[in-house]
Order: structure tokens, then sequence, then C-alpha cells
């Protein structure tokens, strides 16, 4: 006992959780997890243009354990409708944030997938359901086309990511060294016409 306080109090037991971090965050960057816009296009109908996508979702081996050991995932859809200006730059018209929580309950061992913004939750009996069921979106209302002008350019861009602001504070500063924990697609966009 006395060793392990005068390591302590030395500073070489600060130092060996440090190394352990960092060890960490280079195992996290041999295999990241991903985030991929399949398909994503939006229709019009009574006067709404609606959204649907389809999203690949591969979390990375730190986000498996997390989720695994009880932790619950943020994921985010991140949508936003801008106006194509020729001589300025684009402006925002609309935007709009989806947020979903990702949870394994060990006591029924099934996979959780209940958006936060429509409240409508479901249970899975396996991860890869849940996040195939994660990446379908059908028919989200995005936006009124009478709040878009005539004869305008518009484009709608979406990306998904992982929301590590929401995760425990413990998990927080590991998730910002580790690329593991940084899942996010790329921007998806596509034209928009009123």
């Amino acid at each position: 006992m006395g060793s392990s306080m005068h390591a302590w109090a030395s500073g070489r037991r600060p130092r060996a959780w440090l190394a352990g971090l960092l060890l960490a965050a280079a195992a996290g960057a041999a295999e990241p997890g991903l985030f991929r816009i399949t398909q994503a296009d939006t229709r019009l109908a009574d006067g709404v243009f609606l959204l649907s996508a389809r999203i690949d979702y591969r979390l990375s081996p730190e986000a498996l354990e997390a989720l695994d050991s009880g932790v619950p995932l943020f994921v985010v859809l991140d949508i936003r409708v801008e106006r194509q200006r020729r001589w300025w730059w684009n402006s925002t018209v609309a935007r709009l944030q989806q947020r979903y929580l990702l949870l394994y309950h060990a006591l029924s061992e099934k996979y959780v997938v209940h958006s936060l913004n429509s409240g409508a939750q479901a249970n899975y009996r396996s991860l890869a359901e849940a996040l195939a069921a994660l990446g379908r979106i059908e028919d989200l209302p995005l936006m009124d086309s009478n709040l878009l002008e005539s004869g305008a350019d518009y484009r709608v861009r979406m990306r998904a990511y992982l929301d590590i602001e929401a995760l425990p504070a413990p998990l927080q500063p590991l998730a910002y060294l580790s690329p593991g924990w940084r899942l996010q697609s790329e921007w998806r966009q596509w034209s928009l016409r009123p």
C-alpha cells in the first residue's frame, strides 16, 4: 500500500492512466465504425415534402462495447434545406434534427430504438435488426411546400452522426480523443424543386 501511495504521489500512476487512454485511442483507429447514407430523396404529398432515406450504421468496437455495457447511444440526423444563390452565400431556410436513442436492455436482452422527436419506440432481438430499423427513414415530414419560393433552386443536405456530447460524462474525454467514437456520415445532398 505504501508503494502504491508513493507511485500516485510521484506522478507515475497518472502517467500510466494517460498512456492507457492513448493506447485505447490508437486501438480505436484500427477499426473505426462507419455511418453511410446509401439513399435519400424527397417527394411532395398534399403540399408537404416528405423525406425517405436508407442509412447504413456500423458501430465501432468502442461504441459496441459501451452499448453492450448499458451505455445509451444517441444518433442524430441533421437535415437542412438551403436556397442556392449564384452571387451570394447559400441560405438555410429550414433545419431539422431527428434524435434517436439506441439502448441495450440487459434484462430482456433486447435492443431498443427510441425516437426522441416522436416518442415512438421499438424493441429488437438483435443489434443488426435495431440498426436496420434505425437506418430506415420513411416519409418523414420535412417542410411545407408553401415556404419555398417558386422558381428558386433549393438543395437538401443530410448527415447522420453519433452525439458524443450526450454520452455519460466519464466517457466523454475518451470519446473526444478516440476516432472510434467519431462516427458520422458524409453530407448527402440533392435538389428540391418547389
